[in-house]
């Protein structure tokens, strides 16, 4: 019994582990750029909205609601473009990680609605930021070039 146990372990970590966990990393990169992004596209879509929603709903702190509108715009077209290719991988999901806390603390609505959303992309990122982009991102096809 214990072999079999051994032997499954083995066949996890030689040759499933290094299969599912560039999936993984690269299935948690694609979703969390691909909801920012959709974000920011929003954002731009109507940006009369997006003024007033910065005013008047969400409490950004230490920031003009414009000057507001404008990080947040740019922070949700550039970072998931960057974390999607996987170039800089644990620097943009670092600072979309601080975007996605921004966001909940900014708006309190969504405590009510939107927060276990909130909670699964900052968990996304968290597992970027720990293990970076994996072995299917622009980072590591440079590593390579440099090193071979």
């Amino acid at each position: 019994m214990a072999n079999q146990i051994l032997n499954l372990e083995q066949f996890l970590e030689h040759r499933l582990a290094p299969w599912l966990q560039p999936s993984l990393l690269l299935f948690c990169r694609l979703w969390v750029s691909w909801v920012f992004f959709r974000a920011g596209l929003s954002k731009i879509q109507s940006w009369d909205s997006t003024l007033f929603l910065f005013e008047y709903e969400y409490q950004v702190p230490f920031l003009s609601f414009k000057s507001a509108a404008y990080i947040a715009t740019f922070a949700e077209l550039s970072l998931p473009l960057i974390l999607a290719s996987g170039l800089y991988s644990r620097l943009s999901a670092t600072l979309l990680f601080g975007f996605n806390i921004m966001a909940v603390v900014s708006y309190p609505i969504l405590w009510e609605r939107g927060f276990y959303d909130h909670q699964l992309w900052g968990f996304m990122l968290m597992v970027v930021m720990i293990f970076g982009g994996g072995k299917w991102a622009v980072e590591q096809l440079l590593k390579q070039k440099d090193h071979g």
